[in-house]
């Protein structure tokens, strides 16, 4: 199987295919994500997700802000899976989100938990990290606000989905924060980027 033009082991299509089973049956009761995506799943939340575990496809520890549906936390758990080693920590407060994630970890054998708290509190739990992800949640200030304890001094990088607005949201970032910036285009979305961000510092008053 080729996954945004690169080959993925079959086990892990096989997860994969399980997950957006599981996905299909919660979204009828639970609101995932936006009904007007649904008719195109695997390529709006499947590849597009799969994107940030392609861009850095170690074995690391992540942590996943807001996971919601589980895009891209669960997929970066399940390739993971295939690696035996690395970990998603998804970070999802919704009590009815948050258990089927645990069930999809469950269901797909994926490499990740489940934390169900605010990510304002996150960071007493889970102290460090390699790497931050987050899709469809807030404006890049308020990712890098809920970023820094893991970032600041630290070499943990993050890697953001944003739309075709994002260069409004970098700029309007770069006026609290300083930080690397590697836009990498999207291969599923032509207007949209993802944002790999590295070496995160408060600006000086």
């Amino acid at each position: 199987m080729l996954l945004n033009g690169r080959s993925v082991s079959r086990e892990t299509q096989e997860r994969l295919e399980h997950f957006a089973l599981l996905f299909q049956k919660w979204a009828k009761t639970i609101n995932l994500v936006a009904p007007s995506t649904l008719d195109e799943f695997w390529n709006r939340h499947i590849s597009d997700s799969a994107q940030i575990f392609q861009l850095s496809p170690e074995p690391l520890r992540w942590i996943d802000l807001g996971s919601g549906g589980g895009f891209p936390g669960i997929v970066t758990a399940i390739f993971l899976a295939e690696l035996q080693d690395g970990w998603v920590h998804l970070v999802e407060s919704n009590q009815k989100k948050a258990a089927f994630l645990r069930v999809a970890l469950a269901e797909t054998h994926a490499r990740g938990s489940v934390h169900p708290v605010r990510i304002e509190t996150a960071p007493r739990i889970i102290p460090e990290c390699d790497r931050i992800s987050a899709r469809a949640l807030a404006e890049l200030d308020l990712l890098l606000s809920y970023s820094a304890d893991w970032m600041i001094g630290k070499k943990a990088r993050a890697f953001f989905h944003k739309g075709r607005d994002y260069a409004a949201e970098v700029a309007k970032a770069r006026g609290r924060w300083a930080f690397d910036l590697v836009e990498h285009r999207s291969v599923v979305e032509a207007d949209s980027m993802i944002l790999e961000i590295a070496n995160l510092r408060r600006n000086e008053p």
